[in-house]
């Protein structure tokens, strides 16, 4: 599948919502292979993404900005700003965080600041929790068996 044909349906995918789209980790791990000028986007804490693992990925096409801070979750009144520094308003971003939940969030928060191709990656990094209460399992980056490094 081209990266065209990945867009279109993330596009299709996003119909009604507040940024561009939606990708699978699958399709998001594609379009990075596909195409330079694709970057993701980790809105993980910093301690989640060394306590818990990252995604292995050419550096060139991986960014960070914490959508909250560790400890405390307190809201990172920096972002757009930190976006600016990692990203091109015409990038394609493909926003990751442990669930899905605060990269739907990043996606709209970028898309009003004018990133116009602003995704978000389903499943997150970990999916969501089994019926015991782990991740890993059920759904995400990891379950899909792409390409990440443990802490």
């Amino acid at each position: 599948m081209s990266t065209n044909d990945i867009l279109e349906r993330a596009r299709e995918r996003g119909n009604g919502l507040p940024y561009a789209g939606a990708v699978t980790p699958q399709e998001a791990h594609a379009l990075i292979q596909d195409n330079p000028a694709v970057r993701l986007i980790d809105v993980r804490t910093n301690a989640e993404r060394d306590w818990v693992g990252r995604v292995a990925i050419d550096d060139a096409q991986h960014g960070a900005v914490q959508w909250s801070t560790y400890p405390g979750g307190v809201p990172n009144s920096d972002f757009v700003e930190q976006l600016a520094s990692i990203a091109g308003k015409d990038d394609v971003l493909l926003f990751l965080c442990r669930s899905g939940v605060r990269s739907r969030h990043a996606a709209k928060l970028a898309t009003e600041n004018g990133y116009t191709n602003s995704f978000d990656i389903l499943e997150g990094f970990e999916g969501d929790k089994d019926a015991e209460g782990h991740r890993k399992t059920v759904g995400g980056w990891c379950k899909a068996g792409l390409p990440w490094v443990g802490a």
